[in-house]
């Protein structure tokens, strides 16, 4: 079994490799909505070839459409630092943040669109733009193709400012995809459709692991397993709130001798990354010179794949989120599971049934989970198989694969 695994993750995935975790109907229904799309062309743009999670759909995404004979392409948008200090502003206002705009900075946002649309050649027959870096390029491509455009964050209560700038562009998208029902906007006359993200059971992020092989990635990152471990995956990000982290583990520490693990990374296209982890490596100096509090860096999904595993509890204290893929990953490995009660991650989580939600302002009631988590084994282990199995009904590969397929189908008339 193991030589048959090692073999599949060595190769180009294949629709068939899935027969193991979905049913063989699933399949076909693919197969079929495939069929639909014979000679079409489809492209993917995005802001990052590395880090986050929409590159972690797109890289198993774009390969099993062109598995089914979907011809399918990924853009990378090209920018400037200073261009990506523009775009994640563009993102925390989105999501609420108070912020404000030069005429420079949107100056400069439209024109790294501009310059990007005259050479990248986007004349496919569908065209899906993920998130605001890659936005404005529908402004600046001549097509008469479908365009969408696919909202990966949390958009309920976005800046004014960013959302009048930005919301023009929206407009000319003939369809546009959430994560959730709570983020369409009855403000926006556009057609709005929610589709979930989903994780690759196979990826290595997410793929099955022996327990010698966990030990080997935890010992050779200098994690300790001489404790539980309450393990926080996520990109240092201030809508991640690390420092609430710490704020809930200093609360469990009083009550059960226990770790904190920050494994994060940092992408390319997320300057603020290293700002906040200069700041939170100084704030939690105390606990790093003891040893209980580790910060690694999760660029081997293996070791993000081996800490899920091994972890006593899963933490995920975001303030906003567009979804929450990391909880996704922990849950479909089994793990005990405490999130903040925002975004799309009710859509993930039934309280007290595959995991705890908590408000994210609540430091004592969300510590309070953890140590009842940690010390019932019993509750965390049914929480995490009933998680398992949600994610196999609703958020694998194979039904966020359909949905596209199905998407695409109805948007060129190929019934």
């Amino acid at each position: 079994m193991a030589g048959l695994l090692a073999a599949r993750m060595n190769r180009i995935k294949s629709l068939e490799d899935y027969s193991d975790v979905v049913a063989h109907d699933v399949l076909d229904e693919i197969r079929q909505a495939a069929s639909r799309l014979s000679g079409v062309t489809v492209l993917h743009v995005n802001a990052t070839s590395y880090g986050g999670g929409v590159v972690e759909i797109l890289d198993s995404l774009v390969l099993l459409m062109n598995d089914l004979d979907v011809r399918t392409d990924w853009r990378v948008i090209h920018g400037t630092p200073d261009y990506f200090e523009v775009t994640k502003k563009f993102h925390n206002a989105l999501q609420g943040e108070d912020v404000t705009f030069s005429a420079s900075e949107l100056e400069l946002y439209k024109r790294t669109n501009e310059k990007f649309s005259a050479f990248a050649f986007l004349d496919h027959d569908c065209v899906i733009i993920h998130d605001p870096q890659p936005l404005a390029l529908v402004h600046y491509t001549q097509h008469t193709a479908p365009w969408v455009w696919r909202c990966h964050i949390d958009i309920t209560r976005p800046n004014e400012l960013a959302w009048g700038m930005l919301s023009p562009f929206m407009l000319q998208y003939e369809r546009m995809i959430v994560s959730s029902e709570g983020y369409r906007r009855p403000d926006l006359a556009i057609l709005q459709q929610v589709m979930a993200p989903s994780i690759d059971p196979y990826s290595p992020k997410n793929r099955a692991l022996s327990e010698e092989t966990i030990r080997s990635h935890l010992e050779r990152h200098g994690i300790p397993t001489d404790l539980p471990l309450i393990t926080q995956v996520s990109r240092l990000d201030p809508w991640k709130d690390p420092e609430g982290v710490l704020a809930v583990f200093e609360q469990v520490k009083r009550e059960v001798d226990c770790r904190l693990v920050f494994c994060y990374n940092l992408a390319s296209d997320d300057p603020e990354g290293t700002r906040i982890e200069e700041r939170m490596l100084k704030l939690a100096q105390p606990y790093l010179a003891k040893g209980e509090v580790l910060f690694v860096r999760g660029d081997d999904p293996l070791l993000v794949n081996a800490l899920q595993r091994h972890s006593s509890v899963i933490l995920q204290k975001s303030t906003r989120e567009g979804f929450g893929l990391v909880i996704t990953e922990a849950m479909w490995k089994g793990a005990a599971v405490v999130a903040s009660n925002v975004g799309a991650i009710p859509r993930q989580i039934e309280d007290g049934v595959n995991g705890f939600l908590v408000e994210p302002t609540d430091t004592v009631g969300c510590a309070a989970k953890v140590v009842q988590l940690l010390t019932d084994r019993q509750l965390a282990a049914e929480m995490g198989h009933a998680a398992t199995e949600s994610v196999r009904k609703n958020f694998l590969i194979t039904r966020h694969l359909l949905d596209y397929l199905n998407l695409i189908a109805e948007l060129i008339d190929r019934p």
